[in-house]
Order: structure tokens, then C-alpha cells, then sequence
């Protein structure tokens, strides 16, 4: 879990465990600087929709504003949305500063660059299965985790102990905070689902193609590569003689490509002699069945055309990683912790 906030840059797509295929989710990311600089906002917040950036605020703006057009079709039904998410948002700005402070304090440093971060949200699965969580870190580090099945907090260390005393002693907060999780939040995110339904509903058929590179050792490798897809989820396995096959096998994460689709690999290594035996075997949502597919046949595949190398990623992913890197280095350069 400390690899949450330690790898901000990957945000996307390190915090949860798949629950299914049509899963959503909706998650809001806090990143609170002790010491802006360069630009950098003391306070930036994302709410993301599955992986679509939907909304932003930060301290430089000090305005919460649209990131995609359907969100604006909230106002529609609240004409003041935004102007209340700007009050609220700005209301967090003094909430993380003053709370920067005490966890110097607490953790006996004077000064420096520090960071506080915290994600939460909920997701809704194909089955209807519900999860919310909220979480917690501080410098990179996991601080506090919150159990939703059981109203309570889960301290990652000695410092942390303080704060999760506080926060169970009040009872009617974390009451709160578990309805909203199971319940309020679900409903806002089957609200913005319905307004973003064009391109957050949406499935578009994976493009597959099969390479194969020979070897120094007489064995060869075969790429099974699947661009453009929509949904994330996604099953891509090898199999051989019809039957999953992992020996040898190398695969690359799910990652987004510019325009909002998602693009993935899996490679194996096999003895030539044995080709025929091996087939890619992709599932997906926009996918009747099953489909397998060979390096013979990828010269003529249906489903569409691969791009070459992804030298885009979404905006908002490009933001994040850069907060992350900049963190990295300001910590690694500036970061004054006490003798314990």
C-alpha cells in the first residue's frame, strides 16, 4: 500500500483491484503542499470518473471547474454546483494547511517540504457490489485507511495513532462517512454515468495484432498486442492446445492512450516448431465471444488498425505524474525529520 502515494504518477490505475468487467467508479484525489513552488498549487483536487478526468481544482485557480462538456449538465439540475464546489474546495485549502502543521509537528520535523494526500470514492460493479473507501498518506507514506465494513480507521504507524483516536471518538462523523461511501456516493456516480453515458458507457472493439521477433537461441517471441479499446477491463491470455498457457509469458498493464481508449500486450516465448499450438485469446465487452488469435492471421485481422508507439497519455495523467516527480526530488533534496 505505501507504493500508493509514493507512485502518485501512476495514479490511475494503482489504487483499486478489479471487480469485474463494466465496473465504474468514481475517485477524488487531494495533493497538499507545504511549500508551493515553481507554479505548483499548495492544493489541487481531480474527480474522476472510471478514468475520465471529470472535474479539477486547484489553489492557483481557486475556482473547481469542468474538465469534460457532460459534467456541465449537472447544472441543469443545481444551478450553483460549481460555485458550491469552489466554496467547499476552497474551505480544504485551510483544512490541509493547518493539518501539514500538526503532522510536523507530530512527526518531530522542523520545516521542509512535506506532502499530504488523500483519495476517496466508490465503485459500483456489473453485479451491483458496492465498495467505498477513503484513505490517507503523508510524505509518500500511507497515514490512515478507513474500513468501511467497520466504521473504523486503520493507523499505518505510531503518529497516525493520534489521529485515528480522534476520528473514532466521533461517531456520528464516521456514521457519516460510511453512509455517504455506500450510499450518497453511489448515487452520484450512476448521475454522472447517465450525463457522460456517450463515451463513459461506450464500447469500442479492441484491435489485435500478433508479432513475432526470432531469438540468438533459436526460440521466438510472439506479441499479442490490443489497441483502442473501450472499456479498460479487459482478459488477454495465451493459450496452447486451447488451454490457458502463463510459462513465458511477459505482460504490460492496461494503459490509456491519448484519445481515451486503452491499449495492453502479452508476450511468450515458444519454440517455433510448436507455433501452431499457441493462440492469443482476447475477451472483452465488445466482444460477442471470445476471440483467438495467431501470427499467421494477424496480417489480415478485421478489427481495426495498430497504431505505433502511444506518445500521448491524458492530460491529466501528465499533471499528476509531474506533481509526483517534483515531490520526489523536493523530498529527497529538502526533507528535515528529527532523530526519533
Amino acid at each position: 500500500m505505501g507504493a500508493l502515494w509514493a507512485l502518485l504518477g501512476t495514479i490511475h490505475f494503482l489504487l483499486l483491484p478489479y471487480i469485474g468487467s463494466s465496473s465504474h467508479s468514481m475517485k477524488y484525489f487531494y495533493t497538499a503542499l507545504s511549500e508551493p513552488d515553481q507554479g505548483l498549487p499548495q492544493l489541487s483536487i481531480l474527480g474522476f470518473v472510471d478514468d475520465q478526468l471529470f472535474a479539477q481544482y486547484d489553489s492557483n485557480t481557486r475556482k473547481y471547474l469542468p474538465r469534460v462538456p457532460w459534467i456541465n449538465k449537472v447544472e441543469e439540475e443545481d444551478p450553483q454546483y460549481f460555485d458550491a464546489q469552489t466554496y467547499l474546495s476552497q474551505k480544504y485549502e485551510q483544512v490541509f494547511r493547518t493539518d501539514l502543521v500538526i503532522l510536523q509537528n507530530r512527526y518531530n520535523q522542523s520545516g521542509g517540504f512535506h506532502t499530504l494526500q488523500q483519495m476517496y470514492g466508490c465503485e459500483l460493479g456489473e453485479d451491483g457490489h458496492k465498495r467505498g473507501f477513503r484513505q490517507l498518506g503523508y510524505d509518500g507514506r500511507d497515514f490512515l485507511i478507513f474500513d468501511m465494513e467497520a466504521g473504523t480507521w486503520t493507523a499505518a504507524d505510531v503518529p497516525a495513532q493520534e489521529s485515528k483516536r480522534r476520528l473514532e471518538m466521533d461517531e456520528e462523523e464516521n456514521h457519516y462517512l460510511k453512509s455517504y461511501l455506500e450510499e450518497e456516493c453511489i448515487e452520484w456516480l450512476q448521475k454522472y454515468l447517465d450525463y457522460g453515458k456517450e463515451t463513459l458507457l461506450r464500447k469500442e472493439r479492441p484491435a489485435v495484432k500478433v508479432t513475432r521477433k526470432a531469438g540468438y537461441d533459436g526460440m521466438e517471441t510472439q506479441i499479442c498486442r490490443a489497441h483502442g479499446f473501450y472499456p479498460k477491463e479487459i482478459d488477454i491470455n495465451w493459450t496452447k492446445d486451447g488451454e490457458v498457457w502463463t510459462e513465458d509469458t511477459l505482460r504490460e498493464s492496461v494503459s490509456p492512450n491519448s484519445d481515451g481508449t486503452y491499449h495492453t500486450w502479452l508476450s511468450i516465448r515458444m519454440d517455433p516448431k510448436d507455433r501452431g499450438r499457441y493462440r492469443c485469446r482476447i475477451r472483452h465487452d465488445s466482444l460477442e465471444k471470445a476471440g483467438d488469435f495467431a501470427w499467421e492471421d494477424s496480417a489480415s485481422l478485421p478489427v481495426g488498425v495498430i497504431v505505433g508507439v502511444i506518445l500521448a497519455v491524458a492530460a491529466a495523467v501528465l499533471f499528476v505524474a509531474g506533481i509526483a516527480r517534483y515531490i520526489k526530488k523536493r523530498q529527497k533534496r529538502d526533507y528535515k525529520a528529527a532523530p526519533a
